[in-house]
């Protein structure tokens, strides 16, 4: 190549290839055996001219790579490096990553509760702990120059996701950051936002998956594809495979059976039996059957999502009980031997309540689970036994797509539904994405596949919208709590403060809907204009005449509804005095005509047997109609007041739900009041006809000048047009002024409440407010006026800690079926004292519109882990504490660290000559053992 070059041209490229070996990046490359992509060398360029850099790739694609520059850099620039991370799992994998690399000493970890040379030159951490060291002014950021913060789209969670912004918005002007992202369709915008916040900032997008992603459905014994390529290879467009649209035709579609008029027979038993056949090929294999296909198509390892947790684990059983085995005997023993020396610390008794040699049997032949609900300790051996391809099915949780570095060779997804914690939803294109992005091993796999189950009522086209669609927006989740106010007035005092919260990145998304809302305000205001001119009129003011016109207009309807109103409560009103055995006329509806008033369903409470209804639906009357129907009838159906033509007896043996108890019921209606006419009712006088409001307007418009104009109506319509569009303008500038300051706003709240209750005084912290800097969580406020209050005094360690509970412990699901188990004595007290402080603080946020559906303020704190926080603390054996708690393991143990990092705030916040710090102390050491301290991640 280089003889064909010119003299001239091939001393070009010799000072080019000079500067390169010249840059850090240069040996940076060399330190890994495959060439960095085209992204990645940009990204890692951008950073060595010393920009800040956001990075935008697919799951898998290597952008951790230009974190690792980072790391690089800060090596030999002799400076420090924190790499963050948003679950401590994912901290604890790229701790040892780089510990791979750089060796022990240079790295150093820190999640909360592991700690592990902190003072080394570069640190893993999670992003909550950078963010505490921000507002500590912690000495470890004295010679920071980079911070890597992996996942960064975790800003768009709705619990954690300020954090993020936090840590961006506080970092000192010196540090260097480095964001990695999912691929995001706005990252542009949040560029554009770092560039304001940060400085400089290169933006750098891949959508290219480094390994090809195919898409397919198993309907059946078949693996479809779900595209198929038209006009030519690859180039083509890609359509929906036409296989699969005959598919759903056939299952959508309904027999019809007509006659052979030649030979004069039904077809009937032959379309039934081609039908049979036809439907034959589509049905929805079994998991084992699956993975079975999966193995025989070599498209093994393979991660199955199920959005459900016990679904995983009695997909698990499933596979063992159908006599599943994936592993050869050599497997089996290595799987074996890492098990045993993984597990070598936990207590025999402990395996046994945790399962541990049923998973065992499922690992041993490369089956298993993955998710929340499972032991820590157990979730990172199957994450280790996958990546070795020890274990080549898992069944998992959508939680397994988050960060951890577990690629696969194939995805499967059961259904395209999952519960949001609401109601059952399809999963969005972001979230299909985030799925299916695990499939295909870079380095290993040369594609990957996605592999849908075919579902009754399946749409193909819906399902490649939602594989086509890479529609993923970033957004913020940033709200202002009280331990971040009084963190931030004691750096910044309270304007300045102000002004860092309208830097957010959620205040600039609002500020960036504006423009367009501004930009229509100006178009209504030009068109204002226009409508004046075509509505004025040469005998006087037509801006004055249309205002009476309207306030006239207004009355009338006022007045209406006042009449609808009072006619409503007056049908109430006689509804309530309907008795059992009334026999009634329905006045309108589908079911007007002669009834019998079964039950007079009366709101609050139960009448005759049958629950009441909410007071403003009024009541609704149960009735037997004389066509022999039951129904419960509402308001709607009675427009006018309703009295009783006669009554009946109703047979005690009557049966509502009997269709001949009904028939004889309704024949006896019939007999006894079948002749009865119901008294017409009189529409009263119309209030309008005696208002002298409307009397004083229609003088007044009758005398305005403009009253005997020729053009009246023609202005009149230019008018109406004016005032539609005034109207629509009022609403817009309402939204704007609604958007607009909007983050400052709720600040400015929140310390107004600060200030009454004393933790505030204008930009100084008090000492109340000192603790409560010390304080993190949802509930902080709840926490501060529990240890001001003296609450926790005299409590014992393991009391203290199931009071602690109630401040980090929300049930997954919602259930007031019963009250949780308590601890008796100074604990119940406690617990009970927390829950009044609790409601005088939502009183207090209520009183200054501070709103907890906004994601401000404090909930209501959840007791149902209190009686299995106390027993653990106590001494209790896991066995019993689990079968008491009715509690998943993992689930336990992510409680139970959680309540261990509460207590050792509440340690370091108590009031100094406080019994509580002690106690805290002791009650950590009592939560901290067994299964919680042998867990290294949670």
């Amino acid at each position: 190549m280089t003889e064909d070059m010119s003299p001239a041209e091939r001393y070009a490229a010799a000072r080019l290839r000079a500067a390169e070996q010249a840059t850090a990046l240069a040996p940076f490359r060399e330190m890994y055996d495959f060439e960095l992509d085209p992204f990645q060398i940009e990204a890692c360029e951008a950073l060595e001219a010393g920009k800040g850099v956001l990075v935008a790739a697919p799951t898998g694609s290597g952008k951790t790579i230009v974190g690792e520059f980072a790391v690089h850099l800060a090596l030999e620039q002799g400076r420090k490096c924190f790499y963050t991370t948003p679950i401590k799992a994912l901290s604890n994998q790229k701790y040892q990553d780089l510990v791979r690399r750089y060796g022990a000493e240079k790295v150093g970890l820190l999640t909360g509760d592991n700690s592990v040379n902190s003072d080394a030159p570069v640190i893993v951490m999670t992003t909550e702990v950078l963010r505490n060291m921000l507002y500590a002014g912690s000495q470890s950021l004295a010679g920071l120059g980079y911070v890597v913060m992996d996942e960064v789209h975790y800003l768009s969670d709705r619990f954690r996701g300020a954090v993020w912004e936090e840590v961006i918005i506080h970092l000192p002007d010196s540090v260097t950051l480095v964001s990695l992202s999912a691929t995001v369709s706005n990252a542009e915008e949040f560029g554009d936002w770092l560039d304001t916040v940060r400085g400089d900032t290169a933006v750098i997008v891949s959508e290219h998956r480094p390994v090809p992603l195919w898409q397919h459905v198993l309907a059946g014994r078949r693996i479809y594809d779900l595209f198929e390529e038209r006009d030519g290879q690859g180039g083509g467009r890609r359509e929906v495979n036409p296989d699969l649209e005959r598919l759903a035709r056939m299952e959508n579609s309904r027999p019809t059976f007509g006659r052979d008029k030649r030979r004069g027979r039904t077809l009937r038993e032959a379309d039934r039996e081609r039908e049979r056949r036809q439907r034959a090929r589509i049905w929805t294999p079994s998991r084992p059957e699956v993975i079975e296909r999966l193995d025989n198509e070599g498209l093994l390892p393979a991660i199955t999502f199920i959005f459900s947790r016990a679904g995983c684990e009695a997909a698990v059983q499933q596979c063992l009980y159908s006599g599943l085995r994936l592993n050869d005997p050599e497997g089996r023993e290595q799987v074996r031997r890492i098990v045993e020396a993984r597990t070598a610390g936990i207590p025999d008794d402990d395996l046994h309540v945790l399962g541990y040699y049923e998973w065992l049997e499922g690992l041993e032949r490369g089956i298993a689970a993955h998710h929340a609900g499972m032991l820590p300790t157990f979730k990172e051996v199957v994450e280790e036994l996958f990546v070795k391809g020890l274990v080549k099915a898992v069944f998992a949780t959508e939680t397994l797509a988050l960060g951890i570095n577990m690629p696969a060779r194939s995805v499967v997804l059961e259904k395209l539904v999952k519960w949001n914690g609401e109601q059952h939803a399809d999963i969005t294109p972001g979230e299909y994405t985030q799925l299916t992005g695990r499939a295909g091993r870079r380095g290993i796999d040369v594609e990957g596949h996605a592999v849908v189950l075919w579902q009754r009522g399946m749409n193909p086209g819906a399902l490649a919208g939602l594989a086509g669609t890479r529609t993923y927006p970033l957004r913020s989740s940033f709200k202002p709590s009280y331990n971040m106010a009084v963190n931030l007035v004691s750096q910044f005092g309270r304007h300045r403060s102000r002004e860092l919260l309208e830097m957010s990145f959620a205040q600039f998304q609002a500020d960036k809907s504006v423009v367009g809302i501004s930009r229509q305000v100006q178009k209504n205001e030009e068109g204002l204009a226009g409508y004046r001119g075509s509505m004025t009129c040469h005998l006087g003011d037509f801006e004055e005449y249309s205002r009476l016109r309207r306030e006239l207009k207004d009355r009338e309807s006022e007045l209406a509804k006042q009449g609808a109103a009072q006619r409503r409560v007056a049908a109430a009103a006689a509804l309530e005095k309907l008795k059992p055995g009334d026999v009634i006329h329905v006045p309108t509806g589908k079911y007007a005509g002669l009834a019998l008033v079964l039950d007079p369903g009366m709101p609050s409470g139960r009448t005759n047997g049958h629950r009441g209804f909410d007071a403003q639906d009024g009541p609704r009357p149960l009735v037997l109609t004389a066509e022999r129907q039951v129904k419960r009838l509402g308001s709607i159906d009675f427009p006018v007041p309703v009295e009783a033509l006669d009554r009946m007896r109703i047979p005690k043996s009557f049966n509502a739900r009997s269709p001949q108890s009904r028939r004889d019921l309704a024949s006896a209606l019939r007999t006894k009041a079948g002749h009865l006419v119901p008294s017409r009712h009189r529409k009263p006088r119309a209030e309008a006809a005696d208002d002298r409001e409307i009397a004083r307007l229609r003088t007044a418009i009758r005398a305005h000048p403009c009253h005997g104009c020729t053009e009246r109506e023609d202005h009149a319509r230019w008018a109406e047009r004016y005032h539609r569009l005034a109207r629509d303008t009022r609403q817009l500038e309402r939204r704007i002024e609604g958007r607009t300051n909007t983050i400052a706003r709720t600040f400015d709240r929140i310390c107004a409440l600060l200030t009454e209750l004393d933790y505030l005084e204008e930009d100084t912290v008090t000492d109340e407010g000192r603790r409560l800097a010390r304080l993190y969580g949802e509930l902080d406020l709840l926490a501060s006026e529990c240890l001001r209050e003296g609450v926790w005094e005299g409590l014992g360690p393991a009391e203290l800690a199931a009071c602690a509970s109630a401040l980090v412990y929300e049930a997954r699901q919602a259930d007031d079926a019963m009250a949780p188990k308590l601890p008796a004595g100074k604990a119940r007290e406690a617990l009970g004292e927390m829950v009044r402080i609790w409601g005088r603080l939502d009183a207090l946020e209520e009183d200054h519109r501070i709103n907890q559906a906004e994601g401000v303020g404090q909930r209501e704190p959840d007791l149902g882990f209190a009686w299995p926080a106390y027993r653990w603390a106590s001494g209790f054996g896991l066995d019993e504490v689990l079968r008491e708690a009715e509690m998943p393991a993992g689930d336990f143990v992510r409680w139970c660290k959680q309540l261990v990092d509460i207590l050792g705030q509440i340690a370091a916040a108590a009031p100094p000559g406080s019994s509580v710090a002690r106690t805290a102390r002791r009650a950590m050491d009592g939560v901290l053992r067994g299964v919680v301290a042998y867990s290294s991640v949670g």
